[in-house]
């Protein structure tokens, strides 16, 4: 793109939301490393402008002045995102179009379980407006404080609540979306069933923001429970986790909405780095769980629930020892032990993070041959295991040996590490992305481990609907 160009293009943004909402590098006091580095600070680009959008129309109006001028568009939420998908390239030619300013719950419709909201807005001030109204909106993970709706539909993520209540696009009823023409697709339907062909909400979900931009969406609903009740258990074995979590379906029910595992080094980060939050049991036992009892009853009738559970655990062999939270704060400690667990590991150094999915039947096999494989291969090395086991989705990610310089491991060992992971994960019949999306990160990698008849569809869908690929290039799919 030649100055004159650029010159016209940023004319024609500037017109589209206002010269206060178009921001670039012209302005040396102008600090736009919020938009152009990714959370995890893998990768800074660098923007011809952070463009943000107040509404749709003015979403539409940059997309056609971006088509017009050639320029692709990256579009972003709160960038929290872990796999570099919502960060320009270092070109200097890309717009990054952020739709943090759009944040408006537009309706609730309490009968039909929805609301209907903008894509900016933050994932924990819609849990809190779902509250307000009397309402659950169950989708909950570790950015909720930062992360928007937009992102987690566009990533199709997942969080700690999966087992019960699925995905993003399980969530989802209906979207509204500006096509790489500037045209807007109204499909904010309320709906629970709609068969008139093709189901277009499904393609943008999880599509990371490479065939439209997603504006808005009609999201579910549910009622608040009576109870919610957390247990935290120590186990000796991943079989032992696993047993237990059949034990736990068996028991609960659908009340089962979480069921996390935790490995001892992941949870010793925790200790380490963040002692005040004083990690129960950990040092006994090889993994602790996190379970979440939500009763549509009572908190007493979740309480018995709870201990019949545990007892027939502990006689079984499955657990032991165990912690049952005795109030709402108590709780909320125990899952900020969980949530913390990344924090502690960037606290530990940078790391080799993966996010992978294992049918649940198969993760203590795909745990004892991948621990020892990688033990083997780069010895002293550290092993933070944990995740939403409920759901078969790992997060089996791998720290530098003690002592060994993190950024030096993670330049030398980055390739070599995922190799043996990711071909394990494919033994194993898994994803080698389960909720966090592939990005730019793994785009190079997806093509090894993806059906390839499923990479042509993908490609052939991309080319129908950005087939001069301005819609966040090098993302997901690598076109030629």
């Amino acid at each position: 793109m030649n100055a004159s160009t650029s010159a016209e293009l940023l004319a024609a943004l500037r017109t589209a939301v206002g010269p206060a909402q178009v921001l670039t590098h012209d302005d040396p006091d102008t600090d736009l490393s919020a938009w152009e580095q990714d959370w995890r600070k893998r990768a800074h680009g660098r923007a011809l402008a952070i463009v943000r959008a107040g509404s749709t129309a003015e979403v539409v109006a940059v997309v056609r002045a971006c088509a017009a001028a050639g320029a692709s568009i990256v579009p972003q939420g709160g960038n929290t995102g872990l796999v570099v998908g919502s960060v320009p390239d270092e070109s200097g030619t890309q717009v990054v179009l952020s739709l943090t300013r759009m944040n408006a719950v537009r309706n609730i419709d309490p009968s039909n379980l929805t609301f209907t909201v903008e894509a900016g807005c933050v994932l924990q001030a819609l849990q809190e407006t779902a509250n307000k109204a009397g309402f659950l909106f169950p989708l909950s993970l570790a950015a909720e404080g930062s992360c928007t709706i937009g992102g987690n539909l566009a990533t199709n993520a997942g969080g700690t609540q999966v087992l019960r209540y699925g995905n993003a696009r399980e969530l989802c009823l209906g979207l509204e979306v500006v096509t790489p023409q500037g045209e807007v697709w109204n499909g904010l339907t309320g709906l629970r069933k709609d068969n008139t062909g093709y189901d277009l909400r499904d393609l943008f979900i999880g599509s990371e923001g490479t065939l439209g931009i997603i504006t808005a969406a009609t999201m579910k609903l549910y009622p608040q429970p009576a109870a919610q009740l957390t247990a935290w258990a120590a186990v000796p074995t991943m079989d032992a986790a696993v047993a237990l979590l059949g034990l736990s379906q068996r028991h609960l029910g659908a009340g089962l909405t979480g069921f996390e595992v935790m490995g001892q080094f992941a949870l010793s980060l925790v200790d380490k780095h963040f002692p005040a939050l004083r990690v129960p049991l950990w040092k006994d036992a090889p993994y602790c769980v996190l379970l979440e009892n939500s009763d549509s009853e009572s908190e007493e009738h979740a309480r018995g629930q709870f201990e019949r559970l545990l007892e027939t655990a502990f006689e079984q062999g499955l657990v032991s020892d165990a912690v049952l939270a005795e109030s709402l704060a108590q709780a909320n400690g125990l899952w900020h032990i969980r949530e913390s667990i990344p924090l502690a590991q960037a606290e530990e150094g940078l790391n080799i993070k993966h996010d992978i999915s294992i049918p649940v039947s198969r993760i203590p096999a795909f745990c004892a041959e991948t621990d020892g494989l990688l033990q083997r291969e780069i010895p002293g090395v550290r092993l933070v295991n944990f995740g939403h086991l409920g759901d078969g989705n790992l997060h089996y990610n791998v720290q530098a040996p003690a002592g060994e310089d993190a950024k030096k491991f993670l330049n030398s060992q980055e390739l070599r590490v995922n190799d043996l992971v990711f071909d394990a994960v494919a033994r194993y019949h898994g994803s080698i992305s389960a909720e966090h999306g592939v990005g730019s990160l793994k785009a190079d990698h997806l093509p090894h481990y993806k059906d390839p008849v499923a990479l042509g569809l993908m490609r052939s869908i991309k080319q129908a609907l950005d087939p001069d690929n301005l819609m966040n290039p090098g993302r997901v799919l690598l076109l030629p």
